[in-house]
């Protein structure tokens, strides 16, 4: 009603006393406001975008505001998910089944990519963007964007596992940081009998997605592997796989770990670690920040260092961290991608730093003097970042990393044996990926 134009305006304007041309020209002002109104409507396009709502605080602080505002013919629309992650692929999943997906940009962890991308549920970015804006980005992380040589996901954040560990300590006790898991097992006993640490080593030991993060580098550690993505080949009965278990069972057998390690998930570990009760941690990146925080009992007496290893073998870093693609089904695929550029971009990704302590992308801001001078171990990030494993990028991967969770967890809490489990978990993995529907995807 505001901008509609009265049929008897003239009359009005008249019994008013406005001069005939003057309602003439207010008449014409107010039909140009009308139809640009309209105009502007048609052409602001609004992109919707899942997220957990503690991922979405940043954006909306800051990052939409800026992009809005250099692309005002756009406006991105974040729908705060669920915070846990697998509940959040879920309504990604249900929303694609229903063939009613309302999203546009796809924020992905780097394990949906193959999923989505093989149900045909993502746009094939390959042709969008070149061979040398990619060499921007990390190797693994571009990688962890490709299914079946096809690029699906651009990298916006980086994660990495990480060893962390009391460099005070172990300094005090004249003590070199461990290379092998004897290492880290002497060390965490030496120090405990020294009364420096009520235990040694905290870890994800509950039945969830952490779990296998954390298990994929002990296995890499031992020599050992899960699934080979080429070949579909499956490890898990392998005398490596039993090691890796057979070390996370001493932990607690020991008194290197806490009893209660087989039901912590990340948050448990770091405030274990935070609060001064182990020597070690596996955690991810955002630890760093929230340890050295001013109030926090451990601030500037901590160091990081990749998982240990087995002697004759080598350490790897699992790789986590997320990306955007755009749903197949958007129908502003053109906006959906200027977005994305956006949001990857050197200048978003220094601000996500600094707000938010995320991990990038991008290489050179590992070294980036400012960044560097308030996180100085991303340089070392970076190193770790360039050695990361993938867990593996198949369709199915959702459904293998359940099996291995249920068996790892029985095997780590002694409901199975380890030997027991791990046959089960081989034997049920071999017969999902060998299923029809398996061979047609791989």
């Amino acid at each position: 009603m505001l901008y509609r134009q009265p049929q008897n305006l003239e009359k009005i304007l008249k019994r008013l006393g406005f001069p005939r041309l003057l309602g003439f020209l207010l008449a014409v002002f107010l039909g140009i406001i009308v139809f640009a109104g309209k105009v502007y409507a048609q052409q602001v396009v609004t992109l919707n975008l899942l997220m957990t709502a503690p991922d979405a605080q940043p954006w909306k602080q800051g990052i939409v505001r800026d992009f809005e505002a250099e692309n005002p013919g756009i406006r991105i629309n974040i729908i705060e998910g669920p915070n846990a992650t697998n509940l959040l692929e879920d309504l990604y999943t249900s929303a694609f089944i229903l063939g009613q997906s309302p999203y546009d940009l796809i924020n992905m962890d780097v394990i949906w990519t193959p999923k989505f991308a093989a149900a045909g549920w993502l746009l094939d970015l390959t042709n969008r963007i070149s061979p040398e804006e990619l060499a921007a980005f990390s190797a693994k992380d571009v990688e962890g964007g490709r299914y079946e040589g096809k690029l699906y996901r651009i990298p916006m954040r980086s994660d990495v596992g990480m060893l962390y560990y009391r460099e005070d300590l172990l300094r005090q006790a004249r003590l070199n940081p461990p290379e092998t898991f004897e290492d880290l097992m002497q060390i965490s006993q030496a120090l405990k009998q020294a009364g420096k640490g009520n235990w040694g080593y905290v870890w994800q030991g509950r039945q969830y997605e952490g779990l296998v993060a954390m298990f994929v580098e002990v296995l890499q550690g031992f020599g050992g592997f899960w699934v080979n993505p080429n070949t579909l080949e499956v490890g898990l009965d392998r005398p490596e796989t039993l090691k890796a278990i057979e070390f996370l069972r001493d932990t607690v057998e020991e008194g290197v770990s806490p009893p209660g390690v087989t039901t912590y998930q990340e948050e448990e570990t770091r405030r274990f670690f935070q609060s001064g009760q182990a020597v070690f941690l596996r955690s991810w990146p955002y630890v760093w920040p929230l340890a050295n925080q001013e109030s926090s009992p451990i601030n500037g007496k901590i160091a990081i260092q990749p998982m240990v290893h087995a002697p004759g073998q080598s350490g790897a870093a699992c790789l986590g961290g997320w990306g955007l693609g755009i749903a197949k089904s958007s129908r502003h695929p053109e906006e959906a991608w200027k977005a994305i550029q956006y949001f990857t971009g050197r200048e978003a990704q220094r601000r996500f730093i600094f707000s938010a302590g995320y991990v990038p992308s991008r290489r050179e801001l590992f070294t980036d003097p400012e960044i560097v001078a308030k996180y100085p171990h991303y340089p070392q990030l970076l190193e770790v970042v360039d050695k990361a494993i993938l867990r593996p990028p198949i369709a199915q991967y959702a459904q293998t990393s359940d099996i291995l969770q249920r068996y790892l967890s029985a095997a780590l809490t002694g409901r199975m044996s380890p030997e027991r489990a791990m046959q089960s978990a081989a034997n049920e993995t071999r017969r999902l990926l060998q299923a029809p529907q398996a061979q047609k995807s791989a």
